[in-house]
This record gives C-alpha cells, sequence and structure tokens, in this order.
C-alpha cells in the first residue's frame, strides 16, 4: 500500500483533530502503532508540524467519517492519477559522503571475483560511473596502487539481495547468449567472509610486475679470488718490480 506524503506529519495531523485509533492511523501512514501512540504522549515527533491529507488532496473525508464509524475500517489513500509509476522510477543510487572514498575498493572487489557483471550492472550496485570502472578495470585508476578489494555488501554500499540478484541476472544473459562459465571463473565466486579474510593483491600494476628488481640483481664474476693476485688480475711474473729494484741498486754501486 502507498504511504501518504510526510506520513509522520500526517499522523500528527491525524492525532490532533479525528477520533481515529492508532491502529488506523498507523496503517494508514505506515508506521507502528506504538510510534502513533508516541506521537499521541507527545513523546515522538514533539517539534513536527502537522500536515492535512485532506487539504493536500490525499485523503477523502468520507474516508476519516467511515473509519471513526467503524473501528475496524482500514483507510485509502485518494488515488492519484499523476503518481502512477512513481515508485518505480528510480534515479541514480545516492552514496553518503562518508562511503565515497569505498567505492573504488567495491568496484575492484566486484570486477576481480565477477567478472560477469558488465559495467552498467557494476555502476546501479555502488552508484559510480563507467569511466571510474574502466579505469580500475584497466588498472589505470590514479590510485590503483592503493585501492584493495572489499565487498561492498560488508561496505554497506548495496545489499547482499542486491548483489546476488544482479550475478543471478549476468548468468542467466550468459547462458542465453550461450556462453557458459569456465572453472576458473567458478573458482572466483567467494563469499564475503572469503574475501574479507584474503591476503592483498600486490600493490604494482600487473603490467610492471617483475621490474622492481630490476638492476638489483648481482651479477657473479667469473674467476677465483682466493687470492691478493687473482683479484687484482697481476700479471703471471709477479716478481718484475722487485728484479727492477735490484738492478737500480746495482747501477747505484
Amino acid at each position: 500500500m502507498s504511504k501518504p506524503l510526510m506520513a509522520k506529519a500526517t499522523a500528527v495531523w491525524l492525532v490532533d483533530n479525528t477520533t481515529l485509533s492508532f491502529a488506523q492511523i498507523a496503517d494508514f501512514c505506515g508506521m507502528h502503532e506504538l510510534e502513533v501512540q508516541g506521537i499521541a504522549d507527545g513523546d515522538v515527533a514533539g517539534g513536527v508540524k502537522g500536515f492535512d491529507p485532506i487539504a493536500n488532496n490525499q485523503l477523502d473525508p468520507v474516508e476519516i467519517d467511515r473509519a471513526q464509524a467503524d473501528p475496524l475500517y482500514r483507510m485509502k489513500l485518494k488515488f492519484n492519477a499523476a503518481a502512477v509509476g512513481e515508485e518505480k522510477r528510480r534515479g541514480p543510487r545516492y552514496t553518503p559522503l562518508s562511503k565515497r572514498q569505498d567505492r573504488p575498493a567495491a568496484i575492484y572487489w566486484l570486477v576481480k571475483f565477477h567478472p560477469e557483471l558488465s559495467d552498467g550492472a557494476i555502476g546501479k550496485l555502488v552508484g559510480t560511473t563507467k569511466p571510474t570502472i574502466q579505469s580500475i578495470r584497466e588498472r589505470t585508476h590514479w590510485n590503483i596502487s592503493q585501492i584493495q578489494p572489499i565487498d561492498p555488501v560488508a561496505l554497506g554500499l548495496c545489499k547482499q539481495t542486491e548483489l546476488d540478484a544482479a550475478v543471478q541476472a549476468a548468468a542467466r544473459k550468459k547462458a542465453a547468449e550461450g556462453v557458459v562459465m569456465t572453472d576458473d571463473e567458478r573458482r572466483k565466486l567467494v563469499s564475503t567472509e572469503q574475501s574479507l579474510g584474503m591476503a592483498p593483491d600486490p600493490k604494482m600494476p600487473e603490467p610492471l610486475t617483475g621490474l622492481e628488481v630490476f638492476g638489483d640483481e648481482e651479477k657473479e664474476i667469473a674467476g677465483d679470488f682466493s687470492d691478493a693476485e687473482s683479484f687484482f688480475n697481476l700479471p703471471a711474473g709477479g716478481h718484475d718490480d722487485d728484479d727492477d729494484e735490484d738492478d737500480d741498486k746495482g747501477r747505484r754501486r
């Protein structure tokens, strides 16, 4: 059942201006009966101004009269042709400011463990743009070295039911296209608990892996350097200098 606009303010008005029971007001406004009782006691919605549903074309006065005469009667919201289909229309998912910094980690997790999801499906799940998804998928994101994959459900960016529905829809689409998921892709499908306990990925992009040790390897120099003469590569006749010194002394004499 559709709820009226400003449900709590509408409940305040109905409590103040009618003799309806708490159950009838709660059913019409989509609230709990104890919450309506709290409004009547002044414990709930103390500073909320009442919102007249009759003046705002949401409730017919005849409905109130019927409900006041019969405690079991449930009031019905006035039909508004302009509001048909409004609940089905959904805009982009809103992400709170405190969680927007976690979106790259969620995108990385979805790209890594659910490669069958399209960019559009990932964008609907975590509320991001296709260029951002593409940059993380291709590992060209400006902060890719610091991003670690984290389950978006654990981050609170989406519900587990929404993630499961998106994965099942992608699997059905692949099956309809005749594409069967490989064993390697099936092994990548892990639960939230398993993904949170996995070791972090290397921070260096894959194309650059192996370059971090470039130039650090020590080159082995052929030869036996067990003594000083072999290390300095002295000539075979190592006593020539001594002989020259003896000749010089003989000439001086």
